[in-house]
């Protein structure tokens, strides 16, 4: 099998069904959040395990992504990514099947270990379709549907488990994993992943690999040191109903799709400020809830600020990362997205042990004050000077046959 202009529909067919891959994995990860009552009940067990099924799948993909994408590296990507999401649906199919706790949170941790490899393969297969100059824009495509599980998979799966219990909107997203998956082991070649240019960076610089790691930490840290309490900081500082703050967070949501369509273009022409503009923005938006939290007004505008700053971080860190690689590019993205995960958890830690000493809104100030130090830190590559790149933008072979942009 082989790509050449005129099969450009299965290549829009393998991306889209990443796309449809990232959605499902996304809204597994995190649906579990607005499901805990129901899940609760029906398998007998209290909130806080319930919370775990998410905790516990964040640490899990922080911790194996690198072992697993070293692991794999060889692996034809066909055969890694058919296996992911077979594995995605089976695990889901079997925990909602099952009627116990560590069957479901087994089959989680399932997930998590294919989700932590899915993120470190599927960007480079993806901008291997396609040439090397559009790579910033196949990323911004692929981040729809990261951003969409927020804003659209979550609250609709939410809503769909209220009306019909929350094991059917598993078997929904199961739907888009099988979707994905013949979509994958259909018409993606197979290939060795060295063949395609997306398996390496185009000017590898392991100096500003560290810096693109250092500032997705503190970013992600300062980003969650406040907002993982902010329904407390809505009610509490802002003065917001309990019944306003669903559409509120919604608010957020959709911003984050529109930072993600705005920050997109610059990926290609600009990627060093298509990711220090929405870190900057991102502090500049903690440190105005931090200041003026307690005018609604300012809080929504600065909740959509964060939205719109706070989505394409990841997206533009993961364009950046495809840029300077000094190694395989897989390898790569995995440290970026434990960097991500780890900067979760310690954005959580640091806000539960700030929260009672500072309240709530203090938590805001220290994530505003970690993301300009995440900013500054980006700053510091101005001052490196460029080593020589490597070309690999040479035509690949797969089986013999050219894979033609």
């Amino acid at each position: 099998m082989t790509f050449v202009r005129s099969d450009t529909w299965r290549r829009v067919t393998v991306v889209a069904g990443l796309i449809l891959a990232a959605f499902a994995f996304n809204t597994t990860e995190n649906l579990p959040i607005g499901l805990l009552g129901l899940i609760s009940s029906d398998l007998h067990v209290s909130l806080p395990s319930v919370g775990y099924l998410v905790t516990g799948y964040g640490l899990t993909v922080a911790v194996v992504s690198v072992p697993l994408a070293h692991a794999t590296r060889q692996i034809p990507r066909r055969h890694v990514l058919s296996g992911l999401l077979l594995v995605l649906c089976l695990a889901t199919w079997i925990s909602v099947l099952g009627s116990s706790y560590w069957l479901l949170l087994g089959a989680r941790v399932a997930t998590a270990l294919c989700q932590a490899l899915f993120w470190a393969v599927q960007a480079p297969v993806a901008v291997g379709l396609f040439s090397k100059q559009v790579r910033g824009r196949v990323i911004a495509a692929m981040s729809v549907g990261g951003a969409l599980a927020t804003v659209l998979g979550v609250p609709a799966g939410t809503w769909l488990g209220q009306q019909s219990g929350w094991r059917l909107p598993f078997v929904v997203l199961s739907g888009f994993g099988l979707f994905a998956l013949v979509a994958i082991a259909v018409l993606l070649p197979t290939t060795r992943p060295e063949e395609s240019h997306g398996a390496f960076g185009t000017a590898p610089d392991a100096r500003r690999f560290l810096i693109v790691l250092a500032s997705t930490a503190l970013s992600v840290t300062g980003m969650f040191v406040g907002f993982t309490y902010i329904v407390k900081f809505l009610g509490d500082v802002s003065g917001f109903s309990d019944s306003s703050v669903s559409a509120i967070l919604m608010v957020f949501g959709l911003a984050g799709v529109a930072g993600v369509s705005l920050v997109g273009p610059l990926l290609d022409s600009r990627p060093r400020t298509a990711l220090a503009v929405p870190v900057g923005v991102q502090a500049a938006a903690l440190l105005g809830l931090y200041l003026g939290g307690r005018n609604q007004g300012v809080t929504i505008a600065m909740l959509a600020l964060l939205g719109v700053s706070a989505a394409p971080v990841f997206m533009a860190g993961q364009s950046r990362v495809l840029n300077v690689a000094p190694g395989r590019t897989e390898v790569a993205l995995a440290a970026n997205s434990a960097a991500f995960n780890v900067g979760v958890a310690c954005g959580a830690l640091i806000g539960g042990v700030a929260l009672p000493s500072l309240e709530v809104r203090g938590t805001f100030g220290v994530g505003g004050l970690l993301t300009v130090v995440a900013l500054l830190v980006l700053f510091g590559e101005s001052v490196l000077k460029p080593l020589p790149g490597v070309d690999r933008d040479a035509p690949q072979r797969s089986n013999g046959m050219i894979l033609k942009p």
